[in-house]
């Protein structure tokens, strides 16, 4: 996806230096830095749920990983009681 963006001369001269330091494009160096503040507010979020949200948001990633086979009410029972 392509995006444009105003950028002030300030911040794209630091960006250039930057990017010099890591060996990365400008570009590539602003993917990096969005996607670690994106993980950290993702951190953040996940610190500030309670305990239930935890397992709510666990369970919810478990039953999108499963896979779709369907299973009889038997068989849920029969685990279940197991």
């Amino acid at each position: 996806m392509r995006k444009n963006i105003d950028i002030d001369s300030v911040t794209l001269t630091k960006l250039k230096v930057l990017s010099a330091f890591e060996d990365l494009s400008v570009k590539k160096l602003m993917e990096k830095a969005i996607s670690n503040y994106v993980e950290q507010k993702e951190m953040e979020r996940m610190a500030s749920l309670s305990q239930e949200e935890k397992e709510d948001l666990g369970l919810l990633l478990l039953m999108q990983s499963a896979s779709d086979e369907l299973v009889s009410r038997e068989e849920v029972m029969n685990v279940l009681n197991s």
